[in-house]
């Protein structure tokens, strides 16, 4: 079994020793280091080679957006999920557009927090249903009518169930949940997920969302 690896960056030791606990005990995962600040972090992340970071925000040092933002520039840079206490609504976008690949409270049920950084090291991005409902509510705000730009092209339409399952993106459901409210298999829902990837012209979930909002699709 391929294990991931993963590596925790959080000041408070006490949370660190819980988190390795609970995740240990999955097969399937391999702490493979621990930082206590985003300098030890950033550091750690290119020695180490991760495949996912647990990442919080607020830290001595640097804090988790800036070593978010530098552990994504990177070469083969592994996925970022920040796992924070706060959901301040700039604390989202700004770890969003520093590249994070989710975002997580550290009230997440374990499991939840499992299937998420399942999520990450397959190159999926995953947000927890109350943050997805605050970056919706960003876009709305910011949507006021006026053309997509230009570089906000849909290459080709997108079929009606392609659209269900951006809906549903756009709520920060993951896979298996998509799968489970349209009762599709979950290789379907990724199939189909790559080919809104591809009309849409982006690379990752968060952009999708985005370019979507743009297109006024949501």
């Amino acid at each position: 079994m391929n294990q991931i690896r993963i590596l925790l960056v959080d000041d408070q030791a006490l949370f660190r020793e819980g988190l390795r606990a609970v995740l240990s005990a999955r097969l399937d995962f391999s702490i493979v280091g621990e930082a206590a600040n985003g300098v030890e972090g950033v550091e750690l992340a290119a020695e180490l080679a991760p495949n996912v970071i647990l990442m919080d925000l607020r830290m001595p040092q640097l804090g988790g957006v800036e070593a978010t933002r530098r552990i994504r520039s990177q070469a083969n840079p592994p996925q970022v999920i920040v796992l924070t206490t706060f959901d301040d609504d700039e604390e989202v976008f700004e770890a969003l557009r520093a590249g994070a690949a989710g975002y997580l409270l550290k009230d997440v049920a374990p499991d939840k927090l499992g299937d998420a950084i399942r999520a990450a090291a397959r190159g999926e991005s995953f947000l927890q249903p109350s943050i997805a409902a605050k970056v919706l509510a960003e876009f709305n705000r910011l949507s006021a009518p006026r053309p997509a730009p230009a570089k906000a092209v849909l290459r080709e339409p997108l079929s009606e169930r392609e659209c269900q399952v951006l809906q549903q993106l756009a709520e920060g459901k993951s896979n298996k949940e998509i799968a489970s409210a349209l009762k599709l298999a979950e290789g379907t829902v990724k199939n189909h997920l790559s080919n809104v990837f591809g009309k849409l012209g982006v690379q990752d979930r968060t952009q999708a969302a985005l370019m979507a909002r743009e297109l006024g699709l949501l």
